[in-house]
C-alpha cells in the first residue's frame, strides 16, 4: 500500500554524495574492486559532508549529480556490501525506509503486535503511540535524517529496534494474520521474513557498536 503524505511533514532531502574522484571509477564497466572502493568512498563522503567536512565545490557537483540521477545506483552499489561496513549499514537503513513506505499499514500493524513482547526495543525505536502508518513513516524519516546529520549510532540502534519489534510481531502472528502477506503462504513466509528482519536488527546493532568504536568504514 502506498500513501500520499504530500500534505504532511515533507520527506527529508536525501543527501547527494558523489565526488569527482568516485565518479572517475565509473566510466565503462567497473571491476569488482572498483565497485567496492566506490561504495566505501561514497558512504564516507556522505557522512563526512553531513557533518560539515565536505568541500563546498565538490558539494555543488554532488548535489547536481544526485538531482539528475537520484540514489538508485548508489543504493545498488551499497547493497552489495556487508552489514559491518559503512555502506552496508547505510543501505539497510535506506532499505528499511523503502519497505516501510511500500507497506506502512502492514509495518505499523506488525509493530503494534510486537511491541507488547519487546518493550525495550519499542522504547528505543521511538515510534509515536499509537503506532499507525503515519507514525512509522515519521520514525523512518527521522532515522534516515539522523543517520546523515545526527548521531549515526543512535540512528542505527533505532532502526535495529524497529526491526526487532516488527519481526516479533510477524513471528507472533505468522499463522493468524494472513493479511500481513496476502501473496504468500502466511505461516512460512511471515516466519521467514521475521527471521530475516531480526537478523537485520542484530546487524544494525553491531554496526552501531562498531561506529562508536571507530571501526565502521
Amino acid at each position: 500500500m502506498t500513501s500520499d503524505r504530500s500534505g504532511a511533514h515533507p520527506r527529508p532531502r536525501r543527501p547527494a554524495f558523489f565526488s569527482p574522484g568516485v565518479m572517475d571509477t565509473f566510466p565503462g564497466d567497473p571491476d569488482p574492486i572498483q565497485r567496492i572502493e566506490a561504495a566505501h568512498r561514497t558512504a564516507a563522503a556522505l557522512v563526512d559532508h553531513a557533518r560539515g567536512g565536505g568541500d563546498p565545490e565538490a558539494t555543488a557537483r554532488i548535489v547536481a549529480l544526485a538531482d539528475i540521477y537520484g540514489l538508485d545506483e548508489i543504493a545498488e552499489l551499497w547493497s552489495a556490501r556487508p552489514a559491518e561496513t559503512l555502506p552496508g549499514a547505510l543501505w539497510r537503513i535506506y532499505a528499511l525506509q523503502a519497505g516501510i513506505r511500500r507497506d506502512a499499514v502492514g509495518m505499523a500493524r506488525a509493530f503494534d503486535i510486537g511491541r507488547h513482547r519487546a518493550p525495550v526495543h519499542e522504547a528505543v525505536a521511538g515510534v509515536a503511540d499509537p503506532p499507525g502508518p503515519a507514525e512509522v513513516q515519521d520514525m523512518s524519516d527521522a532515522i534516515l535524517g539522523g543517520a546523515f546529520t545526527g548521531d549515526l549510532a543512535d540512528a542505527l540502534e533505532r532502526a535495529a529496534a524497529f526491526c526487532h519489534v516488527v519481526a516479533t510481531g510477524w513471528a507472533l502472528h505468522a499463522d493468524l494474520e494472513p493479511s500481513l502477506d496476502a501473496d504468500a503462504t502466511p505461516g512460512s513466509e511471515l516466519t521467514r521474513r521475521a527471521g530475516g528482519l531480526a537478523r537485520t536488527g542484530t546487524e544494525l546493532e553491531l554496526a552501531a557498536k562498531m561506529w562508536r568504536n571507530g571501526e565502521l568504514s
